[in-house]
């Protein structure tokens, strides 16, 4: 399986965050539902991506989710699922790496295996990703 390299960016739709638990004590947690929409490699126009928050301080944490992915990758059509982990730190900087959950590939994406990143920085309204892929 040959793996191809593609890049893009992504913009945040919607951001609805819910506490879990005391508000005014670290560490905490939270509970976020994002939509997505993305450009470029990955093309999806509305994606859902929910997400497990610990704030460690008011300012830094660590975050897991799954992203929901409808749409293409380099003109292929399908569906897929993103395993998302990451921190951000207190200037605001957010890393992220993901993967795609094995087996989640439909459609012209079935066999999709990938990982990627990326580094949103605070106040960016479009963040950059690259992503490395094969189809089996």
């Amino acid at each position: 399986m040959p793996t191809i390299r593609t890049t893009g960016h992504f913009t945040f739709a919607d951001w609805k965050e819910v506490p879990v638990g005391p508000e005014d004590t670290h560490p905490r947690l939270a509970h976020a539902t994002v939509t997505n929409a993305f450009t470029g490699g990955i093309e999806a126009e509305s994606t859902t991506c929910d997400y497990a928050i610990s704030y460690l301080t008011g300012t830094t944490g660590s975050f897991a989710g799954m992203e929901l992915v409808r749409g293409r990758v380099d003109g292929r059509e399908g569906t897929f699922v993103l395993e998302e982990r990451g921190r951000f730190d207190p200037d605001g900087t957010v890393h992220c790496s993901f993967e795609v959950a094995e087996g989640s590939g439909t459609g012209e994406l079935a066999g999709l295996r990938g990982t990627g990143e990326f580094t949103y920085r605070h106040g960016e309204t479009k963040v950059p990703y690259t992503f490395a892929y094969g189809l089996e």
